[in-house]
């Protein structure tokens, strides 16, 4: 979590507007049959492991990865260090009303921090709205919560047009952060079996689920 708040920092410091990725095992096996979800994800400045299947194959490659760094987890400590830089954070997506509510809980906790929010949709319809007011906040750390793939190819369809200097997807973070949706124990996340709560609460997601054996058979065979 430290080093990609500080990546994040450095990105805004640069200026120049990067994708953050929150990549699982979903992902990846979305990109092996899908080129251009592949190409954006390899086009992003940084890409997170937001699962312990992702964290198991990167040690498996050698990779030094202690930890998880979800969307949700990263949203409040990188609100923490938007106040404290003076950075303006924009939330954008999930239903109505749930991004503003999270703004105001932010800044509940960060009386400092500039934030606002919006819960306009990935339809190009929605477009020039939605960026005039990213461009009115001067926003520089842009949290997008449309859901894979739809946050990360909005983020890489307009890179050029947004004005912003990071681009995060972050999914479904609004409605946990909000209380909208809860999370699992404490013990459950560290032992990387969140996955299995949200499981028991909507068995809907089996259905995509259904890639995790497939995913760590190309694990397991990959050359280490």
């Amino acid at each position: 979590m430290r080093t990609a708040l500080e990546r994040v920092e450095r990105f805004v410091e640069d200026g120049v507007t990067q994708l953050v990725a929150t990549v699982n095992a979903e992902f990846v096996m979305r990109a092996q049959e899908d080129r251009e979800f592949a190409r954006v994800l390899n086009s992003a400045g940084l890409c997170l492991p937001d699962g312990i299947g992702v964290v198991w194959a990167a040690r498996r490659q050698g990779c030094a990865l202690d930890q998880t760094v979800s969307g949700v987890d990263l949203i409040q400590p990188l609100a923490a260090m938007c106040a404290r830089r003076g950075f303006k954070l924009f939330l954008l997506g999930a239903a109505p009303g749930v991004a503003g509510d999270l703004a105001a809980r932010l800044r509940a906790a960060n009386p400092s921090l500039q934030v606002t929010a919006h819960s306009g949709g990935p339809d190009p319809a929605q477009d020039a709205e939605t960026l005039k007011l990213i461009h009115e906040h001067g926003t520089q750390v842009l949290l997008v919560a449309f859901g894979a793939p739809a946050q990360e190819l909005w983020i890489d369809r307009l890179r050029n047009r947004l004005g912003v200097a990071v681009g995060i997807g972050v999914g479904g973070a609004f409605d946990f952060l909000t209380g909208r949706m809860p999370r699992a124990p404490e013990w459950m996340r560290r032992a990387g079996l969140e996955w299995l709560f949200r499981l028991a609460r909507q068995p809907w997601r089996i259905r995509r689920m259904t890639v995790l054996p497939a995913y760590a058979v190309k694990v397991l065979r990959s050359p280490k």
